[in-house]
């Protein structure tokens, strides 16, 4: 994937350039990539980013919704960083491939509270 900030210097950027994007963790491991992203349909912002992490070759990812507010772009490595580990992800919220959970506010402060944030909305 080519590095969409260089290629596209402004403020936004396009849902479809977003999804795929490597995320990675502050040691540099790849932790996965972005699935999707869920956007709040009044406001407009980016609550979460769904990752997908864990499987083999692709098969058996779970999706992990991040709060938008944890993930850092960093040019040098063309991906999102959060301050996150692999064994802290195993235990995260998720869900599968196919699933979708009803993004409540209960559900919504649940994920924001498993990983130390407070849920604004």
């Amino acid at each position: 994937m080519t590095d969409a900030m260089t290629e596209n210097p402004s403020d936004l950027i396009a849902s479809d350039r977003v999804e795929g994007t490597a995320v990675y963790n502050r040691e540099g491991e790849r932790l996965g990539h972005i699935s999707n992203f869920m956007v709040d349909k009044l406001s407009g912002q980016v609550r979460y980013a769904v990752l997908s992490f864990g499987g083999i070759l692709g098969l058996g990812q779970d999706h992990y919704p991040l709060p938008w507010s944890m993930l850092n772009y960093e040019t040098d490595k063309g991906g999102y960083v959060v301050d996150l580990s692999r064994e802290t992800l195993d235990s995260a919220p998720k869900h599968l491939p196919g699933e979708r959970p009803d993004y409540t506010d209960a559900y919504g402060r649940s994920v924001f509270q498993y990983y130390g944030l407070i849920y604004p909305w």
